[in-house]
């Protein structure tokens, strides 16, 4: 499958500036690439059966659980999920539509089956280099919406998957529009640099050791990000939330997170 997953441009529902300084004209797109984790298909540390099973989106570390992105941005005050889609065959099984309520940004999250991981990371790539594919979503509770933009912000979230295989082509993109991209996987900067690089992306976050890509780093760094904060205070934040989940020091977090090149 080449990158024909869900991108969203809200264009059927005027945006109006609010009081809040983040609140923007024109919504902008984030688009998160997760690769369910799955004990039986990924080079990961074995996790339990009900956690690691990556057809099963309900109960997946990365999807479902309470850290998952799913269960962590539906119940986030912040955000509102307003679409929904289950896919029945195919590399992704579910897809999430939220929007900030503040700033009216909206994240596209797809969750892709446990053993489809290299078709994920080959369509985070694709997205970081600007393509994307025009589609409506008329599972949304504000009506359709046409979905015709590139992603502002191309995430990827899971096992780091180039440590088990290797990119089989290169994803080559233009610096404009700008896109950012982050990647919370294990040591990413070292594994994804050399692909990303050729997209035209600039990394706003990635990580430099074994880590827990969890949501809530997530959702630290897009608070900096929808904010309209440089690289090294979204990294900043997302070592102050890894730090307190993972109980661990600030110090500690911070050296586990990049920014840029």
């Amino acid at each position: 499958m080449k990158y024909g997953s869900l991108l969203i441009a809200f264009l059927l529902f005027p945006l109006f500036l609010t009081a809040d300084s983040t609140a923007q004209t024109v919504p902008r797109v984030v688009h998160v690439f997760v690769a369910l984790a799955d004990n039986a298909h990924q080079g990961i540390v074995p996790v339990p059966a009900a956690l690691g099973n990556g057809d099963d989106p309900d109960r997946n570390l990365y999807w479902g659980a309470a850290f998952g992105v799913r269960t962590f941005f539906h119940k986030s005050a912040d955000w509102e999920q307003i679409g929904v889609t289950t896919h029945h065959g195919g590399p992704i099984i579910d897809t999430r539509i939220f929007r900030h309520k503040a700033s009216g940004t909206y994240l596209i999250a797809d969750a892709y089956r446990g053993s489809e991981i290299k078709e994920a990371v080959n369509d985070f790539f694709s997205a970081a280099a600007g393509f994307a594919t025009p589609l409506k979503f008329d599972g949304s509770k504000d009506g359709p919406i046409h979905v015709n933009k590139k992603a502002d912000l191309v995430v990827y979230v899971g096992h780091d998957g180039l440590m088990d295989f290797a990119l089989e082509k290169t994803f080559s993109g233009g610096n404009e529009p700008k896109r950012q991209a982050i990647v919370l996987a294990c040591a990413s900067k070292q594994y994804f640099g050399a692909g990303l690089k050729p997209t035209g992306a600039e990394p706003l976050l990635w990580t430099t050791n074994l880590m827990a890509p969890e949501a809530y780093t997530l959702k630290a760094a897009l608070d900096g990000w929808i904010a309209g904060e440089n690289g090294e205070q979204v990294r900043q934040r997302a070592a102050v939330a890894y730090a307190k989940y993972q109980k661990i020091s600030e110090r500690a977090a911070l050296k586990l997170f990049a920014t840029g090149w």
